[in-house]
This record gives structure tokens, sequence and C-alpha cells, in this order.
């Protein structure tokens, strides 16, 4: 466990999170009745306002600890029902669903190209935040909560802390003292939530910047390490198998294509896919709607 002099004295350090930013932007449990976790309300017409702040990484992680972890998952519906599981590329071990979706792209067919899209991996991010204002649940404001997030919101944070002119000023978002909140704002459109309008409010001191009340804030963040533990988990046969029984597959496994046969590795096949298959804005209304539709 790292100390809080540790945490105010690097706080101002720009070169770990920002080279962990580069790297993470080359499934987890369920949150749905998870306490710990929060979630932005939208009214009728799809629209929410709340200010957050996020956290450093907690202290019961350690003083190597990020203060997020990025997942993969999958969730889909087949001939034999629905696939909801953490995708094994968070580890990075080989998925069965990834290399199922890797030979369908690589046919050259389009209609597996669909398919391969409707069950592509997930990308989700995990962090503590301090809900600031939450007007839809002010009973939230003022406690610590797990945040899951996606790439739109991921990338804000990397604009934050690796701006795009010189005259801007890089802001560590996850730093006590000289970190800033950050303004979630949700409009609905064409049936999908957007983040374009969130932004960073200026650099400001959380909680007045009293030490005392930010270690006790510190030392009650969750861990997030608990999300990429081997636990939670299955093993590659076991997703295999539900793979095939979701899929209807009873007989030999499918045959790899020749385009497959020559990508040099798994992992180089999963890049190439993901790049050509554009993540989803918000993981979390694409999980929403399995639970409505089921």
């Amino acid at each position: 466990m790292t100390s809080f002099a540790n945490l105010k004295r690097n706080s101002n350090s720009f070169e770990k999170l920002s080279k962990a930013v580069e790297a993470t932007s080359a499934g987890t449990e369920n949150s749905k009745d998870d306490n710990r976790f929060w979630q932005p309300e939208v009214d009728k017409a799809g629209n929410g306002m709340a200010i957050i702040r996020f956290l450093p990484a907690p202290a019961v992680d350690g003083d190597d600890a990020l203060p997020w972890v990025r997942t993969f998952s999958h969730g889909f519906q087949g001939p034999g029902g629905w696939f909801i599981d953490n995708c094994l590329t968070t580890l990075n071990e080989k998925c069965p669903v990834c290399e199922h979706n890797n030979t369908l792209w690589n046919s050259g067919i389009e209609a597996n190209k669909d398919v391969a899209r409707k069950q592509k991996r997930k990308l989700s991010y995990l962090a503590n935040i301090l809900v600031v204002s939450d007007p839809s649940n002010p009973s939230n404001e003022g406690q610590i909560k797990l945040y899951k997030f996606g790439k739109k919101i991921f990338d804000k944070i990397t604009e934050a802390m690796n701006p795009e002119f010189a005259d801007e000023t890089p802001v560590n978002p996850f730093d006590m003292w000289e970190g800033a909140n950050f303004k979630l704002k949700i409009r609905n459109v064409e049936g999908y939530r957007n983040y374009d309008k969130s932004e960073f409010a200026d650099k400001s001191a959380l909680l007045d910047g009293n030490d005392e009340k930010l270690e006790e804030l510190w030392k009650k963040q969750f861990s997030l390490k608990d999300f990429t533990e081997r636990k939670n988990f299955k093993p590659f046969d076991q997703l295999k198998g539900r793979l095939d029984k979701v899929l209807g597959f009873t007989g030999a496994p499918i045959a790899k294509t020749k385009a497959e046969d020559t990508v040099a590795s798994f992992k180089d096949d999963v890049s190439v896919l993901d790049s050509k298959i554009s993540e989803s804005d918000d993981d979390l209304d694409y999980f929403k709607s399995l639970a409505d539709q089921d």
C-alpha cells in the first residue's frame, strides 16, 4: 500500500500516467445490481448532466497501480441463447469469440462481417469517482463510486492530459490538488448517448485541498485490480463450449480461412479487427439494451 504523503508528492508528475494513457489508447462483473457503481440518469428526451471528480489510484492497490482499468467483454444473442461474458483479451489471453470473429471477418464475406460486428468485443474503463453533483439523484453527492465508461470519455481524459494546442495547459484529471471536475453532459443523438459536449472545468483542489479529508477519501476508494483478477474470467474451453452452444455448433469446429492463416499472431488479429469494427460510443447502453430485450 502506498502512503498519502507519496501520493501528494507525486501529484504533479504526468510522465507515468501520460505513458499509461498512450498505451491504453493503443468484461467485468455485472454492475447492474452493484451499489458501488454510479451511472448518470437521463430525462425522457435522453439528456442529462452531472459533475464528477476522477480519483487517483486507490490506496489498497499499491504504488504501481493506475487510476483506471481497461476491460473487454462480449454480449450478443445467437440461435442457442445469449452470450454475455468477460473477454480473455483483457488478460492478454486468447479468446474463442475473438478467434471466431477473426475467422468471419477474414472470410471476405459481407454477411460474415456483419455477424462479426454484432459479436465484437466491448471496451470499458473503470475508475473511482467522487460524485460532486447529481441533480437526478442528489443522495449520491459526496459519495465515492465506481464509474464504468467507454472510449468517448476516456478520449476526453486523454485530451486533458495531452492537449492538442501549445497554449493549453495539461491537466491530470486524477489529481486531488491540481486536477479538475468533469462536467458530464449527455445528449440523445440518433438514439445513442452522446458525450461530445462533456468537458473538464478549470483546475481546482478537491475538498478545498484539506489533506486530512483527502486522505480519508483516498483510503475509502474501491480496489480496481479486483476487476482484472483471473477469478473473474472463465477458462478458454468453458467459453468455447458456451459459444458453440449459443451459435448452434454441434459438429466439427469451423475451418480456418487462408486469410486467417496469414495473420502473424492472434494479438495482431484482434488489433486489426478492432481497427475495422469501431467500438460503440457507449457500451453501457449496449448492455442495457440486452437487458431490455431479454
